[in-house]
């Protein structure tokens, strides 16, 4: 299975879906929904919402992201929106403004 790379120089405006991971180096707007991971390189854009099993920011979400399995933002990573995922983890240094919900089971 190949990787989906959006390049620096690329803006998608529209829905990505897919089984494969997707790599966003430029912008993206609308949304995208993969069964793999996506990641947001740094310099990348994302004015969507993200649904993916895992999802590495490292660039700009401007959206909620819901993933089946974990989220990292990077020390560079800035996100605004929610985040629903049920292990999150945010470096020192980066940016989020918004809420998370994580699925704990009791």
């Amino acid at each position: 299975m190949a990787d989906t790379n959006i390049g620096s120089d690329i803006t998608v405006d529209g829905e990505i879906s897919g089984d494969a991971p997707v790599t966003v180096e430029g912008t993206v707007k609308g949304s995208i929904n993969t069964n793999n991971e996506v990641t947001v390189a740094d310099g990348g854009v994302v004015e969507a919402d993200v649904e993916s099993e895992d999802v590495r920011v490292e660039g700009l979400i401007n959206g909620n992201v819901r993933a089946g399995d974990r989220v990292e933002l990077t020390p560079e990573g800035r996100m605004v929106g929610d985040i629903v995922s049920p292990r999150i983890q945010i470096a020192d240094g980066a940016s989020f403004k918004g809420h998370i919900e994580m699925d704990v089971e009791e």
